[in-house]
């Protein structure tokens, strides 16, 4: 028998908690794309009590544990769910890397479908990146909102939605005939991009990967949502022209809700210790870092013109060396180790002894940018790189192979942001498939200017206000809080009402 309380009445039992509402983000293989990815999961668990769980890929593009190696520790209780494989080897060798995402994806959706019936409790949404639209229907055959996760900046979903636009009534078929896009394209914020400046995969319509982009951006229309890896005070004018086309019902509504910064508790103790020691003896703001990201190379000859440039320049420096680019008369016609810095100038290492630090492959780069000693940051201007150095508060010089949407990245630091200088290509070298050389004299001079220039006074505080807006999007009444609260309390509201 039940004891009773002093009133005779039988306690209440207490009820059993709810399940947590679950949120399945779907991340396409890369670095670059899980870990926004993941920092985007870690606060919906933590500031909105959603159980978030990050699917990945398995394929030789990228394997679970370089995936897993990529999360920051705040994730590793959390269920992180590799795919099982699907054949994409029967795609020819030289099949763009886009076409083989893309394909890895829409492959995988019958996997994808089946891991999404066998969540137990309630789905509140479904968030692939944005090279995984094949997937947005599994949300409508759930009930559930489909929202595209967009690792970049809001420029290039504005870039997506032009090449729509520019094809509308257009049909996706083979044989089809696609628009170019423009020779000059302009964009909100007064960026100017030549055809050149835009990701490769935009330049040719004739590119097989051209009409596979039009695909998933005619896709993007049926999602109920984008969420950035940008803060509006970054791109405002972006921000603004796109919450107009949702207004007019012409684009789906979007919410930048960046920025999404990796943890410093990722770095590898060991190897970060010499570097931070190093960095703690040099003089404040004092210090110029090189770094092309985790899949960034040169070719040998701007390799060479980088070391002469950081040598001429006369500051102090710290350069992450990887492997540079090799053509078949290189590989032939020098015998070197695969040590990274065996393939630096004769005598650049004892020439700069004392005021250079040249590590092989890897630095602990969150720690370095936010590092005193660290004034300046020589990138290859992935979107993470660049956001890791506007939450430091450090400018740039924009130094970016022709990769991904790097150079327009560059183009709209520079042009719009106002946090970079871009040096210049040579005049009398001829663009090739990295983009041209940048020539030492260049390099040292845009150096020169951002380390003590008037532009480069300008450039440095432009650096430090968008610093403290970053950080300001991330407080209780930040516009990047506030824009992740709505679509929560969206989320939630859909799952009360079903």
């Amino acid at each position: 028998m039940e004891s009773l309380t002093s009133t005779g009445a039988a306690p209440a039992r207490a009820s059993p908690p709810r399940p947590r509402p679950h949120v399945v983000l779907v991340a396409s293989p890369g670095a670059g794309h899980l870990i926004p990815m993941a920092e985007l999961a870690r606060r919906l668990a933590e500031q909105h009590g959603f159980a978030p769980t990050l699917v990945t890929f398995t394929t030789d593009l990228s394997s679970p544990e370089e995936a897993m190696s990529c999360l920051p520790d705040s994730l590793a209780t959390r269920p992180t769910i590799a795919l099982p494989p699907v054949q994409i080897d029967d795609l020819p060798h030289d099949t763009p890397i886009e076409i083989l995402l893309f394909e890895l994806v829409r492959r995988s959706v019958p996997n994808l479908r089946a891991l999404l019936r066998s969540i137990d409790g309630p789905i509140a949404a479904l968030v692939p990146d944005f090279f995984c639209s094949e997937a947005l229907p599994l949300a409508a055959e759930l009930g559930v909102p489909g929202f595209l996760f967009v690792p970049s900046n809001l420029a290039a979903l504005a870039l997506m939605r032009r090449l729509v636009d520019l094809h509308h009534g257009v049909d996706v078929a083979p044989g089809a005939e696609y628009h170019d896009m423009p020779e000059n394209l302009e964009l909100p914020g007064g960026v100017a991009l030549r055809r050149a400046d835009l990701p490769v995969s935009f330049q040719s319509s004739k590119e097989p990967v051209y009409a596979r982009l039009l695909e998933e951006g005619r896709r993007y229309l049926s999602a109920d949502g984008f969420l950035v890896n940008s803060f509006y005070e970054m791109e405002p004018a972006t921000g603004e022209e796109l919450r107009q086309a949702a207004e007019r019902g012409a684009f789906p509504p979007v919410f930048a809700v960046g920025p999404f910064v990796r943890s410093r508790s990722n770095d590898d103790a060991a190897s970060s210790a010499c570097i931070i020691y190093w960095l703690d003896l040099q003089p404040t703001g004092s210090v110029v870092y090189v770094s092309f990201g985790s899949g960034g190379s040169l070719s040998v000859e701007q390799t060479a013109e980088l070391a002469a440039g950081l040598e001429a320049s006369g500051h102090r420096f710290l350069w992450v060396v990887r492997m540079p680019t090799l053509d078949g008369n290189e590989k032939s016609g020098r015998e070197r180790s695969d040590d990274p810095l065996a393939w630096l100038p004769e005598g650049f290492l004892e020439r700069t002894k004392g005021r250079g630090l040249a590590v092989a492959a890897w630095a602990p780069q969150v720690r370095v940018l936010s590092h005193p000693a660290t004034a300046v940051f020589v990138s290859h201007c992935g979107w993470n790189s660049s956001l890791e150095s506007v939450s430091s508060g450090v400018p740039m010089v924009a130094l970016p192979p022709r990769a991904a949407e790097q150079r327009m990245n560059a183009v709209i630091l520079e042009q719009s942001v106002g946090v970079a200088l871009r040096p210049r290509v040579r005049e009398d070298h001829q663009i090739d498939a990295d983009g041209g050389v940048v020539a030492r004299d260049e390099i040292a001079a845009v150096l020169k200017e951002l380390m003590e220039g008037d532009k480069g006074r300008y450039v440095r505080r432009q650096a430090g206000d968008l610093q403290q807006a970053a950080a300001l999007a991330w407080t209780p009444e930040g516009s990047s809080r506030r824009a992740l609260e709505e679509v929560a309390a969206a989320w939630k509201s859909a799952l009360g009402n079903k």
